[in-house]
């Protein structure tokens, strides 16, 4: 078996690696958006806890 049939992959080529490269993007781009979203509700925590205090 060549490299070509390998990556070919009886036809079926462009779907399976364009599944892998989209698997990989969203297994990069997730961590990314749920660090996003850790550091807002932080913030927003943040914010709460302060405003409590603030009416004491």
């Amino acid at each position: 078996m060549s490299a070509a049939e390998f990556f070919a992959m009886g036809g079926y080529g462009f779907y399976v690696w364009g599944s892998f490269g989209v698997t990989l993007l969203l297994m990069v781009v997730e961590p990314m958006l749920l660090k996003g979203r850790r550091r807002a509700i932080q913030k927003r925590i943040a914010r709460m806890a302060r405003a409590k205090v603030g009416e004491r």
